[in-house]
């Protein structure tokens, strides 16, 4: 790991705000989100992280954004009959209060190609957010400033599966097994490193150091009075968890095909399991 004084650390304003710069002038940031760690960059970069990670160039990229601007990249008059724009509202509101989540729903008309895909009829997109409670939420807004307002690219902090050929490539919650794994491109990214990554990991007890679940915000149904929520993916949050902050909500969860079985954490040889998770995953 480089010197404290020779890297950019999450947690001081100035690096953040240096980072931010950095994004808006062309360079991906691996930085600090939450409990693990993210790459960053604009949003008509998606094909640059693509290439960096070894992933398909065409694969779609998920946003990202500061928590007061995640609803910015919905398009809240498409959603399901009977969901009103408030409910989404305090969804993203609950959920970014304890931790990092996602969202996928209708997306907004000015996002690009890059950063939306089809379910079915409607044209959706993805947002990742670290939760209230992490500083990368102060290099967010500034990297939304940097670029006058316009769309972040995210995708999680490794070397794609299409590269290592394994099943799955959990994100890294340690940047110098990060570092290790980017070596040949390593200095074409920006390094926005967690101060105290058992600190950072300690702050949302709830969450596994593994990508967020995510809910499908345009997949929602209303049956017998109540607003259904389709969990497509299930990450960080165990899906018990979930279900109580929607039925704090007055909402009930659906575990979706793919989010039958939880994302397992990376494993480092010299850590014991006790480090790598929160809670257990939902049975």
């Amino acid at each position: 790991m480089p010197d404290d004084h020779d890297r950019l650390v999450l947690d001081r304003p100035a690096d953040a705000e240096l980072a931010a710069r950095l994004l808006a002038a062309g360079r991906p940031v691996a930085h600090g989100f939450a409990n693990v760690y993210a790459l960053t960059a604009r949003g008509d970069a998606v094909q640059r992280l693509n290439v960096l990670k070894g992933r398909p160039c065409d694969q779609v990229g998920s946003l990202t954004a500061a928590t007061g601007h995640v609803l910015d990249a919905f398009d809240l008059s498409r959603l399901p009959p009977g969901v009103p724009p408030s409910l989404v509202a305090d969804v993203v509101e609950a959920f970014a209060a304890i931790g990092p989540f996602g969202f996928r729903g209708p997306a907004a008309a000015r996002l690009p190609a890059g950063l939306t895909a089809w379910d079915g009829p409607t044209r959706t997109t993805q947002v990742i957010v670290p939760g209230d409670a992490c500083p990368s939420q102060r290099f967010l807004a500034a990297a939304t400033d940097a670029v006058g307002g316009g769309p972040l690219a995210i995708t999680s902090a490794n070397r794609s599966r299409h590269v290592t050929g394994d099943a799955d490539a959990p994100a890294h919650w340690r940047a110098d097994a990060l570092r290790t794994e980017l070596a040949d491109v390593a200095d074409a990214v920006v390094w926005l490193e967690h101060a105290d990554e058992a600190a950072a990991r300690a702050r949302f007890p709830c969450h596994t150091p593994v990508s967020t679940s995510i809910l499908a915000l345009h997949r929602a149904e209303r049956v017998r009075g109540r607003v259904h929520l389709v969990l497509e993916r299930h990450g960080s949050l165990g899906a018990d968890d979930v279900a109580r902050v929607l039925a704090s909500l007055g909402m009930r969860l659906t575990i979706g095909p793919r989010a039958a079985a939880r994302l397992a954490p990376r494993s480092y040889a010299d850590d014991p399991p006790s480090r790598l998770v929160g809670r257990p995953a939902a049975r």
